[in-house]
């Protein structure tokens, strides 16, 4: 036993785990403080003085993150997720891409800050953060590499779709206080459908279940997305709804606030301007709303605790991203319902493919009403076929059956008219009565037209056509093939002088029309909606809607047909739409069922059978056919790839603006698609993308541009 002036040389702590705690803490405090490190004369930061920058760069072979050093003055500024500029260009570059000297200024994202970087030589130094503001935090980061990776594209190229142009006025603006959640909805027009009210109770619940909805037509779908999203706020989390465009937008955004009230939710779309859009967006980020509804960059909206991701009408061509990587919103909100594990919700009055695939996955359950409900929702739908247009004298006369221009009458008699025309325009584009094969120039291929209704000239080239007849069966008589909507119009203006014409399309779009009569001549997906909706509607030439030369023909011409139907009053109101169209065609049997579920799942069954997407996984490779073939010989593609062609890529139409995948004028592309078996899909992508990476680095000539997942493949 010790007396009390006997020392130990270590102190009594009773445990060995905090004794060698204290001994390393002490080693540590005997260590030199190291001197202050400088890069040109400039003090670096004292702690963690490397940045790790992803610069903005969308080259494949540069799809990786480089190292600078942090001077000392912005220590404080280069915090993760801010705006950087960065030298990039000539002089040295380290394994991580760090320039020691030279290089022009270019934008970039900090990702990470390190105490040193495995890089053995001299790092370049921050030039500036341009904003203190954190716009790219770690989940937003993940979700935008696992969409590079999915779509064999680079992060670089992700991130500029994902995070908008910084705008300092908005920027310098505080947000608002975030609201308390509000109270669970009550189910309202949910209950209509079987598991409608059990889907908002696990919302409200803090679950996370997976839906595909065959919404009901009629209006009442934006106030159910409402009421979706209301239950998820409930319990604390965020929600995010994607929608085509501007006008659904303005739908749901009615709808919310009519549900929430002010405050509680963002509006993101191109129409709200860049600076109300930033400012909205970084609302979202920093936390103060928790819902956002916006259109197709929307999907990457950094909402705080996600609790529910929404898509309305994912076949619309408007929800992919025409810019590389070309992402598709279902895609993106897939992934963003895996990796956060939250509700995932796909609704539409029609049922595309790719959703009947997640049912049919187990991936997703069904949501949908009875057939009792839809017979009270949907409008009465009645054909007219090709037979009967032969026999009808007012259809040889103006286009229009018997059968339609009764239903105008009646309809003009409660309400407006909706005519769904395929295009917009004045000249008609002409094709042989016979066999329906296009009229075209001997010369050039262009359509012929008849604008003053006798002449027949080219659209393209402008010659005259004198002696035209048909190659496929040697007929001589012609037909319009398509006619416009301003034409449809003045001859339906003829026929009721005293009923006002309006017309919606690509250059003017109608939001809403009044409840008067009233004929409304629309192109697809301009349609506006009627207050108390439309007393009737016209489907005209629905077989050139169907006849197109695309996999996805039948599929979009029903999805077409449902979006304008579903405007129109339900059957017990009275409401009727006719189509023009071959009743025997399956998806015009599918709308006069109101079943575009039973379509889908028959699509799919024949695509499976065939092994065509979304059963297989695709990509398009386009590009010269030099470099095609190339790029087709090096690539290390999955044991199971097949590759399809190449063949000929058409040029755009002249006076059209030119596509991604379009050939420049006066060259000829080709294009191959390469498919694999489910499963395969991720190791395609990462093939593609490796191979296009080692091309570029080598300086390869030519062009060749990939598409993974192409949403048209002819």
């Amino acid at each position: 036993m010790s007396s009390d002036n006997e020392r130990s040389d270590e102190p009594d702590t009773g445990a060995p785990e905090q004794l060698a705690l204290i001994r390393e803490t002490v080693r540590q405090a005997k260590v030199p403080r190291a001197k202050p490190r400088t890069w040109r004369g400039a003090t670096l930061a004292g702690e963690l003085p490397v940045a790790r920058v992803l610069v903005n760069k969308g080259a494949l072979h540069l799809d990786q993150y480089f190292d600078y050093a942090v001077p000392e003055e912005l220590d404080a500024d280069a915090q993760p997720g801010v705006r950087v500029r960065v030298r990039f260009g000539a002089g040295g570059r380290n394994v991580r891409g760090g320039r020691r000297e030279g290089g022009g200024l270019i934008d970039g994202f900090l990702v990470e800050r390190l105490a040193e970087s495995d890089y053995s030589g001299a790092l370049a130094a921050l030039a500036s953060v341009v904003s203190p503001e954190p716009v790219l935090g770690p989940e937003l980061l993940g979700l935008a590499r696992a969409v590079a990776d999915r779509y064999a594209g680079s992060l670089a190229d992700v991130l500029q779709l994902a995070v908008p142009p910084r705008n300092a006025r908005a920027e310098s603006r505080p947000s608002p206080e975030p609201l308390p959640p509000p109270a669970a909805p009550a189910p309202g027009t949910w209950a209509r459908y079987g598991q409608g009210a059990a889907f908002l109770e696990a919302l409200a619940a803090g679950g996370a279940p997976r839906a595909v909805w065959t919404a009901l037509p009629g209006p009442h779908w934006p106030e159910e997305i409402a009421r979706a999203v209301a239950a998820t706020l409930a319990s604390g989390r965020g929600a995010l709804v994607v929608v085509p465009d501007g006008r659904v937008a303005g739908r749901v955004d009615a709808a919310l606030r009519g549900i929430l009230g002010e405050g509680r939710h963002a509006l993101l779309t191109a129409g709200s301007g860049p600076e109300k859009r930033y400012r909205e967006w970084l609302a979202v980020r920093r936390g103060s709303v928790r819902a956002v509804v916006g259109t197709r960059a929307a999907m990457f909206a950094p909402v705080a605790d996600l609790g529910l991701v929404v898509i309305w009408d994912d076949g619309d061509s408007s929800h992919s991203d025409d810019n590389a990587p070309f992402p598709h919103v279902r895609e993106v909100l897939e992934l963003r319902a895996a990796h956060s594990r939250c509700a995932f919700l796909l609704g539409g009055t029609n049922c595309t493919v790719e959703a009947a695939q997640l049912v049919e996955s187990g991936w997703a359950l069904p949501l949908r009403a009875d057939r009792e409900q839809t017979r009270i929702a949907a409008p009465l739908v009645r054909t007219v076929g090709d037979g009967e247009l032969a026999r009808d004298g007012a259809a040889r006369a103006a286009r229009l059956p018997s059968l339609a221009w009764q239903t105008v009458r009646d309809g003009l008699r409660s309400g407006p008219v909706l005519v769904q025309v395929p295009r917009r325009g004045y000249a008609p584009r002409l094709a042989c009565e016979r066999c329906r094969e296009p009229a075209r120039c001997r010369h050039c291929a262009g359509p012929l037209e008849a604008p003053d209704q006798q002449d027949l000239n080219c659209a393209w080239c402008g010659r005259a056509e004198t002696s035209w007849h048909c190659v496929a069966c040697g007929g001589r008589r012609l037909r319009a093939q398509i006619v416009g909507a301003r034409r449809t119009a003045e001859e339906l203006g003829r026929a009721f002088p005293a009923v006002p014409v309006r017309t919606s399309g690509r250059d003017h779009v109608l939001d809403s029309v009044p409840d008067q009569p009233a004929l409304v001549v629309s192109t697809p997906g301009a349609e506006p909606v009627a207050e108390g909706g439309y007393a009737s509607a016209l489907l005209l030439d629905g077989w050139a809607m169907v006849g197109r030369p695309d996999l996805r023909a039948g599929e979009e011409a029903l999805r077409r047909w449902t979006a304008a139907a579903a405007l129109v009053r339900g059957q017990p109101e009275g409401g009727t739409v006719v189509i023009v169209a071959e009743p025997t065609l399956r998806p015009v049997q599918a709308l006069v069922r109101w079943d575009p579920v039973g379509h889908a799942r028959r699509e799919l069954a024949e695509r499976a059978e065939l092994g065509f997407p979304p059963v297989s996984r695709m990509a398009s490779v386009t590009g010269e056919p030099q470099a095609l073939a190339a790029f087709l010989s090096a690539a290390d593609l999955p044991p199971d790839a097949e590759v399809l062609g190449p063949v000929p890529v058409p040029g755009s139409e002249p006076g059209r603006p030119r596509r991604p995948f379009d050939a420049p004028p006066g060259e000829t592309w080709e294009r191959a698609l390469v498919r694999v078996r489910p499963g395969s899909g991720a190791a395609l992508a990462a093939a593609l993308k490796a191979a296009q990476a080692a091309r570029m680095s080598r300086g390869g000539g030519g062009t060749v541009r990939i598409r993974v997942d192409p949403p048209d493949i002819g």
